[in-house]
């Protein structure tokens, strides 16, 4: 979960021009700290994480034109013969997944990643929108094409910081081994329950099926991110990270309270390869029932 003010506050009080984000599921942060001028590198081993990145954070100018909409959309309701993707049916109704399937086509037919990429994380909104109703809410949907261009309507300016941004689609560890930043934000992903289907969904939409998941699980196993057993499982995955990480300046480790991993499970880790700085703490539990911690070290 991300606490996008608590979080750059926080980095407000650290001194750095560059960042890495090693599990970088969502790009709000990068694209904060690309607004205040950092040199933003940003992962995820996810392909649908990595294309949000592609384009709102690596993307310095690229706009999604009304001509390049009305590709996307072209016949995005008609059926064919049979779906290029059948796994968007254990998402979706019949309908729904003939979009989806269709306009994941129209896609590939843009001029550049980044054009790719932008449209792509419009149909990833409009799946979230989709599922985000029950049955007997269904008739309170606005059509699916409709939504699309209300999110492109509402798409914010590409932020140009002159700094040449980038994203990747690596496991952390690989992605760390390889960064020359200043800073490393560190999100430490869930640690027992696997991939959300929020995440699963979009993968197998923009990877057209359900193939991948075999050799995705393989990248993963043994690493931090994979799905842990026990708690020194999990420990140990971390602290593996943080040694790969250990030749970047500062570090900036978020977490939540209450999950496999304490506070102090947390502290004592980051403590064996370096000196922790501080501890920021901010409750979120009225809202959400979530307390959001941030190590700086």
């Amino acid at each position: 979960m991300s606490w996008l003010a608590f979080e750059t506050n926080v980095l407000g009080r650290i001194e750095f021009d560059s960042v890495a984000i090693p599990f970088a599921r969502r790009p709000e942060l990068g694209m904060a700290l690309k607004r205040r001028g950092k040199r933003v590198t940003a992962n995820d081993i996810l392909q649908s994480a990595w294309t949000l990145g592609l384009g709102m954070i690596q993307n310095n100018t690229d706009r999604l034109s009304e001509a390049d909409l009305n590709t996307v959309l072209e016949d995005a309701y008609v059926p064919g013969f049979e779906l290029d993707n059948p796994a968007l049916k254990n998402w979706f109704s019949e309908t729904d997944a003939w979009w989806f399937d269709n306009v994941r086509r129209n896609i590939d037919r843009l001029d550049s990643p980044y054009l790719f990429a932008i449209a792509a994380s419009l149909a990833m909104g409009v799946g979230d929108y989709v599922l985000g109703f029950e049955e007997r809410t269904r008739e309170l949907r606005l059509p699916l094409s409709k939504v699309y261009r209300r999110l492109w309507s509402q798409l914010p300016t590409p932020v140009n910081n002159s700094q040449i941004n980038s994203c990747q689609n690596k496991s952390a560890n690989e992605f760390l081994a390889e960064s020359y930043v200043d800073l490393m934000f560190l999100r430490l992903p869930d640690g027992g329950s696997g991939l959300s289907s929020h995440d699963r969904w979009r993968e197998e939409w923009l990877r057209v099926g359900t193939n991948f998941w075999r050799e995705l699980d393989k990248a993963q196993a043994g690493k931090l991110g994979a799905p842990a057993e026990t708690r020194s499982q999990y420990l140990r995955f971390l602290e593996d990270t943080l040694s790969i990480a250990s030749n970047i300046k500062h570090w900036a480790i978020s977490t939540t309270e209450g999950g496999l991993l304490a506070t102090q499970d947390l502290v004592d880790t980051v403590a064996k390869i370096r000196r922790v700085d501080a501890i920021y703490t901010k409750d979120f539990s009225e809202l959400l029932g979530q307390k959001a911690v941030i190590v700086t070290a």
